[in-house]
C-alpha cells in the first residue's frame, strides 16, 4: 500500500503562512501572524484557522508547550513547489512540461541571464538522464 502525500496546494494566504514558518523553523500562532510578509495582517484568528487546516492537510504540526501551540512545517519549501508546479503541469497541459515551459517562455518578460540558466539547467538535466540510462 502506498501512503499518500498531502496535497501541497496552497491559497496565497496559506502560502504566506507556510513562508513564515519555514523562515522561523517553529513558531506560535501569534509569531507566524508577525512574520506575515502580507498586507493587510490578517486578524490572530484568521492566521490560527489556516495553521488548523494546514495541520489537517498534513503540511504543518503543533506542540503543545503549556498552553502555548507551537507549530513547524512538515514539507519543505522545496517540496511544496515541487508539487504544486507539477500538479499545475498535469491540470492546465496535461503533463506535457515542454508545452508549459514553453507558455512561461512566451507569455512572461525573460530577463538577462533566464535563458542562459535554462539551457544550464537543461544540459544538466540531460547529462542526469542518459547516465541513468547508461546503468
Amino acid at each position: 500500500m502506498t501512503t499518500r502525500r498531502p496535497s501541497p496546494q496552497l491559497s496565497e494566504q496559506q502560502l504566506a503562512v507556510m513562508r513564515a514558518l519555514w523562515k522561523l523553523g517553529e513558531a506560535s500562532a501569534a509569531e507566524v501572524r508577525e512574520a506575515l510578509d502580507v498586507e493587510p495582517i490578517p486578524a490572530p484568528t484568521t492566521v490560527a484557522t489556516a495553521l488548523a487546516r494546514l495541520e489537517k492537510r498534513g503540511l504543518v504540526a503543533h506542540a503543545a508547550r503549556g498552553r502555548l501551540f507551537v507549530y513547524r512545517a512538515l514539507i519543505t519549501e522545496e517540496e511544496a513547489r515541487s508539487g504544486m508546479v507539477r500538479e499545475l503541469t498535469e491540470r492546465l497541459f496535461a503533463g506535457d512540461l515542454a508545452q508549459h515551459l514553453d507558455h512561461l517562455l512566451a507569455s512572461r518578460e525573460v530577463r538577462p541571464g533566464d535563458l542562459e540558466r535554462i539551457r544550464r539547467r537543461i544540459e544538466e538535466r540531460a547529462r542526469e538522464l542518459e547516465g541513468r540510462d547508461e546503468r
